[in-house]
């Protein structure tokens, strides 16, 4: 589940100091890929290491795309299934865990919607 964290207000993390996020006063911000939707709670611009809350709408899909490093989602709400690619028809269900190894590729689809935390690094290839 790769997306482009939103950067803009990213904070280097060797500030020793804890960072408090509270997702529910940010903005949600539209994808490219419609029906998707992000809140970006943690990027290093140093490492790309980015954590960031997604939300799908039912049907909405990220087209294929290649895991430059680990990928993992923890899927909250919904569910999440590999609709093309290696593991077609895998489907990650709220309260499951996926990770992938650096490298892989598929298309991610949520039928039914669904709302999930990735943590991945950038950059991410996408083959639209």
């Amino acid at each position: 589940m790769n997306v482009k964290p939103n950067t803009q207000n990213a904070k280097p993390v060797d500030d020793k100091r804890s960072h408090h996020v509270r997702p529910q006063e940010m903005p949600w911000e539209t994808m490219r890929f419609p029906g998707c939707k992000t809140k970006t709670l943690l990027f290093d611009p140093k490492s790309g290491l980015a954590t960031v809350l997604i939300e799908m709408e039912p049907g909405a899909t990220l087209p294929d795309h290649e895991h430059v490093l680990i990928e993992q989602t923890y899927v909250m709400e919904g569910s999440l299934v590999d609709k093309e690619g290696p593991d077609t028809g895998l489907e990650v269900k709220a309260g499951e865990f996926v990770w992938r190894p650096a490298g892989s590729r598929h298309v991610a689809w949520c039928p039914n919607g669904g709302k999930m935390i990735a943590i991945f690094q950038v950059p991410n290839k996408f083959f639209e």
